[in-house]
């Protein structure tokens, strides 16, 4: 146990003390204009209010701001350079991740497409796992697919339907899904074919306490007549509440389980799976993560741009229950400098970043003509949570 540093947001103290399996982090948040805001849904489905016990039997209307897979599409959005861009923010130069490229003719891959750090299955995307995606070297296309380097990173037995991890194969698991994206392990990853589910390292949560909904409307303007919608009318839902709430928990326990050191045969000290640096470091890139969310305004959707009022790591001293409230600055990390750290074993920075090739006629095909949408359906709403499968 680290006692010198105890408590302390420090991912080597953290996973140090092995009697804290957790770690829950609360911001309390609010609208940067006016008092309304705009929680995550789908059209005719609208926003997710339940009413949660409370002491005395009594019970308090809660609405889901985000669930646990839009919050971590919002924590992978700041790995960005910009919203609408899928360069990696400068914090993160280095860091390893797979890039899907396409071209326009024959193996040229000059154009981006998603990278793993943009998909919602991350490595386990069909983008890298297709047998159609070819690993690029030399900047070419070679007849190599990314998805037989994970399985020779993996080491497991093809069983063909029935291939799944044995027990000394989770090392090499855990190893290769670092090596090719961290990313993956801070939030979580599965590929069902291969019997892999590794649950989420930060696990977080977006609510709004004492909610009460907010109905107007809305209307469609057709000038020019060229859709069969005509100018209809929709309603528009928002809510208000007492708090607004964003809990971020940390499984550290699931951490230490990445890896151990043990003793060969050859009487030295051997790591099988993560060293120690290297969880650190997954510990320290979920900080990160959860520093840029935080620490300046950050626009969930056009009508729920909230900023932070108030952090709270819920119950800092282990078993003494009071919480201590935190300046954001306790999270910052010099991520930059985790990255350059040998010992976390990245590859050499020419090569971190690993290229996939589709054919551009595999991946672009027109599109079917549809009717256009419903009336109901007619509203321009971002309120979805697009892209949150997991």
């Amino acid at each position: 146990m680290c006692a010198m540093c105890n408590p302390t947001l420090n991912a080597k103290c953290l996973l140090e003390d092995k009697t804290r399996h957790r770690l829950v982090l609360q911001a309390t948040l609010a609208p940067v204009c006016g008092d309304r805001i705009q929680p995550a849904g789908f059209p005719e489905i609208g926003h997710v209010i339940y009413k949660a016990p409370r002491p005395n039997g009594t019970t308090e209307d809660v609405c889901i701001v985000d669930s646990a897979a839009s919050m971590a599409n919002h924590l992978e959005a700041v790995c960005h350079a910009s919203p609408l861009a899928l360069d990696v923010h400068e914090d993160l130069a280095g860091l390893p991740l797979v890039q899907c490229l396409t071209g326009d003719s024959g193996e040229q891959p000059t154009r981006l497409v998603v990278t793993s750090l943009s998909e919602g299955h991350r490595l386990a995307s069909s983008y890298f796992t297709d047998p159609k995606a070819k690993v690029v070297d030399g900047g070419r296309a070679t007849e190599r697919s990314f998805v037989q380097d994970l399985l020779l990173g993996f080491g497991m037995p093809d069983l063909g339907k029935k291939t799944h991890p044995l027990p000394t194969d989770w090392w090499s698991v855990f190893g290769t899904i670092f090596r090719y994206d961290p990313n993956s392990l801070v939030h979580g990853i599965m590929f069902p074919s291969l019997g892999i589910k590794i649950p989420r390292v930060l696990t977080p949560h977006h609510e709004a306490t004492g909610a009460a909904r907010v109905g107007s409307s809305g209307v469609k303007f057709d000038k020019l007549g060229k859709t069969t919608s005509g100018q209809p009318i929709f309603a528009v839902d928002e809510e208000t509440a007492r708090e607004i709430r964003a809990t971020f928990v940390l499984d550290l326990a699931l951490v230490r389980s990445f890896g151990r050191a043990t003793t060969g045969s050859d009487g030295q000290s051997h790591t099988l799976g993560l060293s120690e640096r290297q969880k650190q470091f997954l510990i320290e890139f979920a900080f990160w993560k959860i520093h840029r969310l935080l620490s300046a305004p950050f626009r969930f959707r056009s009508n729920c741009d909230l900023q932070l009022q108030k952090l709270v790591w819920v119950g800092a001293n282990g078993t003494d229950p009071k919480d201590k409230d935190l300046d954001i600055a306790t999270l910052g990390v010099n991520i930059r400098e985790a990255i350059k750290d040998k010992d976390c074993k990245f590859t050499d920075p020419a090569t971190r970043v690993t290229k996939v090739y589709w054919p551009s006629s595999e991946l672009f095909k027109a599109a079917e003509d549809k009717p256009d949408k419903t009336p109901e359906a007619a509203e321009e709403d971002d309120s979805d949570e697009a892209g949150t499968n997991e």
